[in-house]
C-alpha cells in the first residue's frame, strides 16, 4: 500500500520530481508497477519539503535548507484530481523532498492528516506498509505521543512509527539509526511491512522491510531512494529487505537492519 519517494541534491521543482519522468510518482499514483499490496494509490497524496537558500554559502555548497523545518502540502483527494498543485509544483523548487500517494489501510480514515510525509521538528516521515496488530504497536511504540508533534496522534497505523522516531531523533540519535530501530521494534510487536523513509534537509534514510525500495545516484550528486523506479535508468539499484540505507552528499549505504 502506498508509493513513496525521497530526494537528495540540486535545486529541482516539484513538478519535475513528481510529474516530469515517465514513471513518476503522479503516474505510480493509478498504474503502480511493482505495488503487490492494493492497485492504486488513490486516498490522497503529500509533499514536504526544505527551504533553501539560492546564494552561495561559505563552503562552496550551492544552496542549503534554510529556516526553521521542511513546508508541507497534503491533500485527502487522488494527486491526479489537484491540477492546481500541479500548476504551482512548477515554481517550488527544493534540494530536498519527501512525498508519498496513498492507499489507504482498511480500517483507517481517509481524511487529510493521515496522508504522508509527516512532520515534525526538522524532520518528514513516511510509512509504506501496514501493520497486523494495531494495537500492540500503538502499546509499545505510540505511547506517549512526543510533545507538539500532532502526527503522532494520527489515527492511522503509521502514527505510533513516527512517534517512536521522533523521540529518538529527539535524544540525538541518527537519522537513520533511529528508523533501524523503529523498523526492529515494530517487527519485534507486530507483522507487517515497515518501509520507512525520513529527511533532516541535508540527509535521507530508508527501511526496506516488507516492500519494494530502491536507491539511485545520479552524475551531479543527487540521490532518490523510491519504492520503485520512476524511470528505466539502469543505475536504480534494489535495496534488499531487512536492509537501511542512509544517503547524503556522497551517496548511498547499505546496512543490515538489525
Amino acid at each position: 500500500m502506498c508509493r513513496h519517494l525521497a530526494y537528495l541534491g540540486p535545486p529541482v521543482t516539484l513538478y519535475e520530481l513528481l510529474y516530469g519522468p515517465p514513471h513518476s510518482l503522479h503516474t505510480q499514483s493509478y498504474a503502480p508497477r511493482e505495488q503487490s499490496h492494493g492497485t492504486v494509490n488513490a486516498d490522497g497524496f503529500g509533499v514536504g519539503w526544505y527551504p533553501y537558500s539560492e546564494s552561495e554559502p561559505a563552503s562552496g555548497d550551492t544552496g542549503r535548507p534554510n529556516g526553521p523545518g521542511p513546508l508541507r502540502y497534503r491533500r485527502a483527494m487522488p494527486i491526479w484530481a489537484d491540477a492546481s498543485f500541479a500548476d504551482a509544483a512548477r515554481a517550488i523548487r527544493a534540494t530536498c523532498v519527501v512525498a508519498a500517494v496513498r492507499d489507504a489501510t482498511p480500517g483507517f480514515g481517509m481524511d487529510e492528516s493521515c496522508a504522508q510525509p509527516f512532520r515534525g521538528d526538522t524532520w518528514l516521515f513516511s510509512h509504506n506498509g501496514a501493520t497486523g496488530d494495531d494495537a500492540a504497536l500503538t502499546e509499545r511504540l505510540g505511547q506517549p505521543p512526543p510533545a507538539g508533534v500532532l502526527d503522532a496522534r494520527t489515527p492511522v497505523d503509521s502514527a505510533p512509527l513516527f512517534a517512536h522516531a521522533v523521540r529518538l531523533w529527539r535524544k540525538g540519535e541518527d537519522l537513520g539509526a533511529a528508523l533501524a530501530s523503529v523498523t526492529r521494534e515494530a517487527r519485534a510487536c507486530a507483522p507487517g511491512r515497515y518501509n520507512l523513509l525520513a529527511a533532516d534537509g541535508r540527509q535521507l534514510a530508508g527501511t526496506a522491510a516488507g516492500d519494494t525500495l530502491y536507491t539511485r545516484t545520479t552524475h551531479d550528486g543527487g540521490v532518490y531512494l523510491a519504492s520503485e523506479p520512476f524511470d528505466d535508468n539502469p543505475a536504480w539499484r534494489r535495496v534488499p529487505d531487512g536492509s537501511l540505507v542512509v544517503a547524503g552528499p556522497n551517496g548511498a549505504a547499505i546496512t543490515a537492519v538489525a
